[in-house]
């Protein structure tokens, strides 16, 4: 199955429309309610906004071939929310730009780059690797959404056809 730039640049604005609306939703809590323990992977809803940052780093690092500084996939880059919101919104800047930049024999061509632990190369297809970026984000945002649920904050919708209906 082949994507086209239509595609990922339709990705790239969702993701940082879901984001935009994720983040007007944590912002509603009190430092408490945030940065609570929860039974969540990554500890807590700061803990996955953080995760969620260092994995789009290290994915745009290795799409860029770049160093992305990011040293662990728990790793707090941020301890407080505004110094996350921020970047998390200069990151989302980043990655519709990136996406907007490729043409289709970009899509088309691969990345080379290694692991975290420095494991032998790795040589993937930009396309499915694209896709994977953007699931992974869809995932852990939909695990904040889960955590805010269990606040007084209600979860926005984040569908996509929500989004779709928006543009």
């Amino acid at each position: 199955m082949a994507f086209g730039c239509d595609h990922f640049q339709t990705f790239a604005a969702y993701n940082a429309w879901a984001n935009a609306r994720l983040y007007d939703a944590c912002a509603q809590l009190d430092a408490t309610a945030y940065h609570a323990p929860r039974q969540a992977f990554f500890g807590s809803i700061h803990g996955t906004l953080n995760h969620i940052l260092a994995a789009d780093r290290i994915w745009m690092g290795r799409f860029e071939g770049v160093d992305s500084g990011v040293t662990a996939l728990n790793q707090i880059l941020y301890e407080d929310f505004d110094g996350l919101r921020a970047a998390r919104v200069a990151e989302d800047d980043r990655i519709v730009r990136y996406v907007g930049a490729l043409d289709e024999d970009a899509l088309a061509g691969t990345i080379d780059y290694r692991t975290m632990t420095g494991t032998a190369p790795h040589s993937d297809p930009l396309a499915p690797m694209l896709t994977h970026f953007f699931n992974h984000q869809t995932h852990h945002r939909g695990q904040v959404h889960d955590q805010l649920s269990q606040t007084d904050v209600a979860p926005p919708p984040l569908d996509l056809l929500f989004f779709l209906r928006e543009r």
